[in-house]
């Protein structure tokens, strides 16, 4: 079997690292990749967003299964074009990928089929925005309705600030098309977690909990980021809600999509708040996390090309999912400046000592190959991570592997799962 995997992050990184496991898979190959997958598969320059692009690859590689990583090319139509000629495909069609592509639309379908969310408004216009700013109450949370790779979200304190981000949004377009809508929601008190599932479009395997940390500085200071860093399992998730947030809102939500026609086949993962009152959606997102799937596939024991296949040919409900009991922590490590502007093609040193931390895994997200030296080439450079028998065992090895990396400008968290390897929920 040839396997595709599109994207080039330390995510993608992650599902080639595992796939090269399985003895059936012939050969992989990674559309862009990077410096880290070019290990295991074979990168072919390809932008994630180039939906034709990768279609031809598909074709002329004659790949059996492709396994989308990043959203863009799933909002763009990459699985339409897939199945149109014929090809199976890990990932939800454009239809059904508008529950992470639009945050309105996905609102909406909470509403209508009853899936616990936040309270929120949509609007176009700064009069509308202003209306609707009378609806909540301070804190107010501000999204930008499309897709603003994790950083078009902000929790503003006073009606001022939410009124300077929404002229930043629907005025000066600070996120492009992506912030001509936005979303204004009530701010719930309570704990995040993510939770992540599979689903050929009927049936639904839930996978396991993960908690992200978005902000770029320790204690949550700073703008969001596509995410600093993450831990699973999550010890305060209990097995009542676990139920409770399967059935109310993963298997739900695949119903609800059956019923508008759009059939969600790949990964759904929803961001959920656990309020005093249960669990409410945040926000969906229509593939795997980053960092999230570096802290889910080391735990995955089940074979997670055998999976993938499952939820592309429709026969998921013949698997079940099998997870080690250990926990994985990784650490973001971004360049300087990050999430804003910065500098890359700096050489990364320590590498091949990081590795040799027990239980440690990196990930490339950010990199490149120069001269055989492997350089900075975006903001999210790596993931550094290990598993341990405990959050505070993992979280000890993940930092000692980050001790051994530098490269110009490196920053990251020093507070990745602090809390809860001390017992605590966040």
């Amino acid at each position: 079997m040839k396997v595709l995997v599109v994207g080039g992050g330390a995510r993608e990184h992650a599902l080639i690292w595992r796939m090269a496991e399985n003895p059936t898979i012939d050969k992989l190959f990674a559309a862009p990749g990077n410096a880290g997958m070019a290990k295991d598969a074979e990168c072919v320059r390809v932008a994630v967003d180039d939906v034709p692009g990768i279609a031809d690859l598909v074709e002329r590689q004659r790949i059996d299964l492709t396994v989308v990583g990043p959203e863009i090319p799933l909002v763009a139509g990459l699985a339409d074009e897939l199945l149109e000629r014929g090809r199976l495909v890990f990932g939800p069609t454009k239809d059904a990928a508008r529950l992470e592509g639009s945050k309105s639309w996905a609102k909406s379908l909470c509403e209508r089929y009853g899936i616990p969310a936040a309270r929120s408004r949509t609007t176009t216009s700064m009069e509308g925005a202003v209306e609707a700013l009378d609806e909540f109450e301070a804190p107010y949370v501000m999204k930008a309705d499309g897709l603003a790779a994790g950083k078009g979200v902000a929790i503003v304190a006073d009606r001022d600030e939410a009124t300077v981000w929404l002229r930043a949004a629907l005025e000066q377009r600070t996120f492009g098309a992506a912030g001509a809508s936005v979303v204004i929601e009530e701010f719930l008190s309570g704990t995040e977690v993510s939770a992540f599932a599979l689903s050929d479009g009927r049936d639904v395997l839930p996978l396991t909990f993960a908690q992200d940390f978005k902000r770029v500085g320790d204690g949550d200071a700073g703008p969001n980021t596509g995410g600093m860093g993450a831990y699973s399992p999550v010890p305060f998730v209990d097995d009542a809600t676990a139920d409770e947030i399967l059935n109310d809102v993963l298997v739900r939500t695949v119903r609800a999509m059956e019923s508008e026609g759009a059939r969600y086949s790949g990964v759904l993962y929803a961001g959920l708040m656990l309020t005093d009152e249960g669990p409410k959606v945040l926000e969906f997102n229509a593939r795997f996390g980053d960092p999230e799937t570096q802290v889910i596939v080391p735990r995955l024991g089940s074979d997670l090309a055998e999976l993938c296949l499952a939820c592309a040919e429709g026969n998921l409900a013949l698997y079940k999912t099998n997870l080690s009991p250990q926990s994985c922590v990784t650490v973001v490590l971004a360049s300087g400046g990050y999430p804003d502007t910065y500098e890359t093609g700096f050489e990364i040193e320590g590498l091949a000592e990081a590795k040799s931390v027990e239980g440690a895994l990196i990930f490339h997200a950010g990199t490149a190959e120069r001269g055989g030296r492997v350089v900075t080439a975006g903001g999210r450079v790596l993931s550094v991570g290990a598993l341990g028998d405990d959050v505070a065992e993992a979280r000890a090895r993940a930092y000692e592997a980050v001790s051994r990396i530098s490269f110009d400008g490196m920053r990251f968290r020093s507070d990745i799962a602090a809390n809860a390897a001390e017992g605590g929920s966040a």
